[in-house]
């Protein structure tokens, strides 16, 4: 299946692009696998990873889709671990195909996670994001996320540092993650 998908318009939003969240299972692995390897490349997960946090109980993972003339095209994808009970979200994965970014399609994804992380009584959701991608960190800090802290040479073989970052849920209202 072809990344090369275009949607009319001058970089509509997801919605009016008529991009909708639905949960992903794991018959949608190979598509994610297919996201995932060409935007992360080396720092791509296993497809075994992916499918262990597909079917863990613990976290919550979406599909960004688009429908073709009745042919439903999955443009990306994102994922929580939020543990009932522990106070803790980490925000595991997020990714789109290249088409479709800067029409408010991760946003969408980060406004599902992070009402799943709500819904599940997260006080703090954390991330790592490569540093050398400002454009996901002036996402993540539009959503109320802080910087706290870098680990340095953590994504490889690029040796590039992670920012962490994290959001204080009582801080924020669900109303500013809207998209």
């Amino acid at each position: 299946m072809s990344d090369e998908l275009h949607i009319a318009g001058d970089r509509p939003d997801a919605r009016s692009a008529g991009i909708s969240l639905r949960l992903a299972t794991t018959e949608d692995l190979d598509r994610i696998m297919q996201i995932e390897t060409s935007v992360f490349e080396a720092d791509a997960w296993s497809t075994e990873l992916m499918r262990h946090e597909l079917a863990d109980k613990n976290c919550h993972y979406v599909v960004a889709v688009i429908d073709m003339t009745g042919e439903e095209i999955i443009v990306g994808y994102g994922g929580i671990l939020a543990p009932r009970g522990s106070g803790d979200g980490d925000i595991q994965t997020i990714a789109t195909i290249p088409t479709v970014r800067g029409r408010g399609v991760g946003r969408v994804i980060m406004h599902d996670l992070l009402t799943a992380a709500h819904d599940r009584k997260a006080e703090r959701v954390f991330l790592e994001v490569r540093a050398d991608n400002p454009i996901a960190i002036g996402l993540y800090r539009s959503l109320g996320f802080a910087e706290i802290g870098v680990r340095e040479g953590y994504y490889q073989p690029d040796n590039v540092d992670a920012v962490i970052m994290r959001l204080d849920m009582n801080a924020v209202e669900p109303a500013g993650w809207s998209c």
